[in-house]
This record gives structure tokens, sequence and C-alpha cells, in this order.
């Protein structure tokens, strides 16, 4: 990516609580990218048939939708914002989240990081429900994505709010000489971002392509104090949603960018320093192999689901209008669940409800997730290993 280096000074402050080396002046260089509209991008060959393939991936993956299919896009959506935060190494396990998510809604007690992960997948469905709007979208919609992403995070105050301090990425935690990448300085920010948003409202480019450098320039440009990893991979699906490459199923590239971390890093320096067209390829294989995986998966979840109506089928073989059916239904996005839960995914009575559990312990496809009769959970069968296979990327035996 063209752009320019400018030389920075940071000021000598006596009352800053660092060893005495950090609290000197020193000069360090910040990157100013050119804007997304100047960039004058040719596609080789190999690179537009990357491209062209991982589009066709993703388009797959989207070929069957139905109302019926809603559960596994949220499960899908729950795992790009699972592995997104595991980028920044907030990591917590499928059933882990999944128990944590339904504590949270009875107002108990979740832990930090839990609570850090959970926000991401509000702020992963803020995007998508952004990226569904007619309306063009904005720099309020990305600061209403990082206000989500930041709810629950330590230094929640930042949440939302464009910085106005200089960050930067590696070296020391007091100044930025010596860092791996210092962003613009925060006064170049807004138009840097005004940019970003008219770039995702372009219609002139290949979807994965568009995708590829508004993530890529995002990153760049980091325009908040933290957080922003998460938002611009939630970016990503903003770009692929409006664009209408993946109306319903999010190709959870995030999976593929956590298990090869250090890829992902040189491949945003290689868009920084001259070699954008690299990104884009390595971009776009990464979306290719996870709308593969995940097209894998969600066959799996379906085989699953199959084998849990044969056991209620074999166990009790409720009435074809039974709520246990139903329930089966909507289980893939609401892996671990309890009676409020059931009610509000299936809109039956609590009667019905209490009943449809009942049926589907017996079978064997819900599992009581502990004894206690109050505030009771009960597990999917099989499900939640399926989804921690999908989120660290492990490919179906």
């Amino acid at each position: 990516m063209p752009g320019r280096h400018i030389r920075q000074f940071w000021r000598y402050d006596p009352t800053l609580y660092a060893p005495a080396k950090y609290r000197r002046a020193c000069a360090y260089d910040a990157f100013i990218p050119d804007r997304l509209a100047d960039l004058s991008l040719t596609l080789d060959g190999a690179a537009a048939g990357i491209v062209s393939d991982a589009e066709g991936s993703i388009r797959e993956l989207n070929a069957h939708r139905s109302d019926a299919l809603a559960a596994l896009a949220r499960l899908l959506l729950r795992t790009e914002s699972l592995s997104s935060s595991r980028v920044e190494g907030l990591s917590v396990g499928a059933r882990a989240l999944a128990r944590a998510a339904l504590r949270a809604e009875a107002g108990m007690r979740v832990g930090p990081t839990a609570c850090e992960v959970l926000s991401n997948i509000d702020a992963m469905q803020a995007a998508m429900d952004a990226a569904s709007a007619d309306c063009p979208f904005t720099e309020t919609d990305i600061a209403g994505i990082h206000e989500r992403v930041m709810a629950s995070a330590p230094n929640s105050q930042v949440a939302g709010r464009v910085r106005t301090v200089q960050n930067w990425i590696g070296g020391n935690d007091y100044n930025p000489c010596g860092a791996d990448f210092v962003p613009p300085p925060p006064e170049h920010v807004d138009p840097l971002l005004a940019d970003l948003t008219d770039s995702v409202n372009r219609e002139d480019l290949p979807p994965l392509v568009q995708a590829a450098l508004v993530h890529a320039q995002f990153e760049t440009i980091h325009p908040f104090e933290d957080g922003n990893g998460r938002t611009g991979r939630a970016l990503v699906q903003v770009v692929l949603r409006r664009r209408g490459i993946a109306p319903s199923y999010v190709p959870p590239v995030s999976v593929m960018l956590a298990a090869e971390r250090d890829a992902y890093i040189d491949g945003l320096g290689e868009f920084r320093f001259g070699e954008p067209m690299r990104w884009v390829a390595r971009f776009a294989v990464a979306c290719a192999r996870a709308a593969t995986l995940a097209a894998r998966y969600l066959e799996a979840v379906g085989a699953l689901q199959a084998e849990w109506r044969q056991l209620l089928a074999s166990a009790v073989n409720p009435r074809s209008d039974a709520a246990a059916w139903i329930l089966i239904g909507v289980l893939p996005a609401n892996p671990v669940i309890s009676t409020a839960g059931a009610i509000a995914a299936t809109g039956r009575t609590k009667a019905a409800v209490h009943t449809a559990v009942a049926q589907l312990v017996e079978a064997g496809v819900l599992l009581p997730v502990s004894a206690s009769r109050r505030n009771r959970l009960w597990e999917a069968s099989g499900l939640l290993d399926l989804v921690e296979g999908l989120d660290v990327g492990r490919p179906l035996g």
C-alpha cells in the first residue's frame, strides 16, 4: 500500500511511571497510508483466479438459504466472533462460552474474558445489522461496532471513541519509539476514516478484494485506542454482506487468521509496505479455506440434527407439531439452553417446552448440565464438540 512515513518526536515526560530510558524524548516514524480512493490495483492472472475461486466458495456456502437454516447462520457467526477474539489472545472454549452466555442472561456472574468475547458476538451481530441496511455505511456504524466490542473490556471508557492520542503496535508500553508499527497521528485519522467508509460503500471492486483492502486499511489506521483487530475483522463481514456474496452465512475467516496468526500479521505488513496484491491473495486463500471448512461443518451439524430426530422418534415419537421437533431445529444457535431460552427460541408455552425438554432428555438429545433444579441448563449432545473443532479450524475426519 503506498504511503509515507513522517518523523515524530516523543516529548520528555518526567512524571511518566516508567524506567528512566522510557521517559526520555525520542524520535519515531508514523505511517500515513494513501487513501484507498487513490489506490490503483490491478489483479494479475494468478491473483484473479484465487479471488474468483474464493468468492465462488463463499457463494456456494450461501447457496442454500431458508428460514429453517437461521440457527446454523447464528452458529457460524458465533464461531467467527470466537476466533476473532482468539486472535487478540481472548481465548474461551465454545462450551464455556455457551454456558457463560446463559449465566449472563440470567444475571449471574460471568468471568471477564467470557464477557469480552460475548461483547464481540454482539458487535458482530451489530455489524451484520448495519451491513443489511439499505443506507450507506458510515463512521457512526464503525463506532457502534467498536462500542459493542469494548462494552465489557477493562478500558470500556474508550468504546466507540476515535482516538485523540498516538498509539502503536509492539515495542514497549510507554512510548512508540522502537515500536513494530506506528499508525497515523490522531489528526490524520478522521479523513482516513472518511475515505475508508467511502470504500466500504463502493461496488467497483471484486467483493473479496474490497474486503481485503478495507480490513488492512482499517488495521493500518488503527483508529481506536484498543479493539481495532476485532472491529476490523467485523468490517470484513460487513463488506461481504453488503456486496451480496454472504447474505446468510459468514465465512469464518478469523478461524484461519487465528490459526496462522504470524502469517496474518506478515500479510498486513505486506499491504502497508508495498505489496497489497500479496495481501489480497493471502486473504482470499484464508476466505476460501474458511468457506470450505464451514460448509463441511454445516453438513455435519445437519447430519447431527437428523440423528437427533431419529433418536427422538425411536424414544418418544411425539406428534408432528410437538415442541420437541421445533427445539431440535433451533439447537445449533443454542448449544446450551435454558427453559427461558427454549421458550424464546420456539415460541411455545412453558408447559410445552418442559414436555419437549423431558422428551429430548429421554432420547439422549439434551444432556443436563447440572443437577440443580434452579436455573437448569441442558447441552445439545455432540454439538459443542463440532463447534470447538470448527473454531480451531480442525478438518473433519
